[in-house]
């Protein structure tokens, strides 16, 4: 770990303005925003992570969870994971989101871990984690390791030339099936995005994960009303029971109005390297009886544009099961 200065924001506007000093857009920037520090502090100690100031933004007032006029919710950016999958709130409204903030990491780290850090948590990949491997994610034009390298664990899905990263999170999964908004200020003021258009497929700037700029601060994240009578469905299959990542997960939402799905939203997580909403699979079940049939069809609709590399074809045929599987959860008579 390299020497920097530690300073704590006094307001939103203070850490908008000590963050716009970054000298890129790009993660690893010159500035970051310290909340819960699970992955943060991680990188910094394997020096994948470089800033040279660090602003502490842990007592900032943006810890609450709170009911929306419209009858959505509004979660804070650093309410923490495990208040957040406990809250009465998303537990009876946003079942999906509860479950994946419950699949995801330890007791420990989910009373660490916050909203908008995980946001932004950054890929397990072991070259990325390595400063002697190339690694064109932490090191533009050095190359990716992972093509051609160990590449069980990686994405299969929104893959380039330049990087196969998978995205690590489960909560990101659950938001993108649940159509979350990302609310953002910065120096340009404030501005919500959707949260499927908040992260960026690598293309050929894999360094680049969001749209995030230098000084934008995650504020809060809003949920729409739930559709009445919908259910939801998170699943995730991994290397052991507990404290692992996802080789492949599903976040379903589902309504069946006489016999038809009236409503579904799909997403998919450890196969894509942003969290993977499925438009294919969504439009192969819109109007349609549940039944096995159509679900093997929608699993087939989501995994066709997958580009598997030399150790993670498997990925494929475990993904398709996965929502199959959670598609019959979420549908199946209460």
């Amino acid at each position: 770990m390299e020497l920097f200065q530690l300073s704590r924001a006094s307001d939103v506007r203070d850490a908008i303005t000590a963050g716009a000093s970054s000298r890129t857009a790009q993660q690893g920037a010159d500035v970051r925003f310290l909340a819960g520090g699970t992955t943060l502090l991680d990188l910094m100690k394997l020096n994948v992570e470089r800033p040279g100031r660090v602003i502490d933004i842990s007592r900032l007032p943006l810890d609450k969870v709170e009911a929306t006029a419209d009858g959505g919710v509004k979660i804070g950016a650093t309410v923490r994971n495990a208040d957040l999958a406990q809250h009465p709130l998303i537990r009876e409204r946003y079942a999906v989101l509860s479950q994946a903030l419950l699949a995801g990491a330890s007791a420990q780290l989910r009373n660490m871990a916050t909203t908008g850090g995980n946001l932004l948590q950054r890929t397990r990949c072991v070259y990325f984690r390595d400063t002697a491997m190339p690694c064109n994610k932490r090191d533009h034009g050095s190359g990716c390791s992972a093509i051609g390298g160990f590449n069980r664990t990686q994405a299969i899905l929104g893959v380039s030339g330049e990087c196969i990263a998978s995205n690590p999170s489960d909560m990101n999964v659950a938001l993108m099936a649940l159509d979350a908004t990302v609310h953002i200020q910065g120096t340009r003021g404030e501005r919500a995005v959707a949260i499927d258009d908040f992260f960026l497929l690598p293309g050929d700037t894999p360094e680049r994960e969001t749209v995030l700029e230098p000084g934008d601060l995650i504020t809060h994240v809003t949920l729409p009303p739930p559709v009445a009578g919908s259910r939801s469905v998170y699943l995730k299959l991994r290397d052991r029971a507990s404290y692992e990542f996802a080789l492949a997960s599903a976040a379903v939402v589902a309504n069946v109005v006489d016999g038809k799905l009236d409503h579904v939203r799909v997403a998919l997580g450890g196969v894509g390297t942003k969290p993977w909403r499925s438009r294919e699979a969504e439009a192969a079940l819109a109007s349609i009886a549940p039944d096995a049939d159509a679900f093997a069809r929608a699993a087939a609709d989501a995994l066709a544009g997958a580009k598997p590399q030399s150790q993670n074809g498997f990925k494929v045929e475990l993904a398709k099961r996965c929502l199959v599987h959670a598609l019959k959860l979420a549908t199946a008579p209460a």
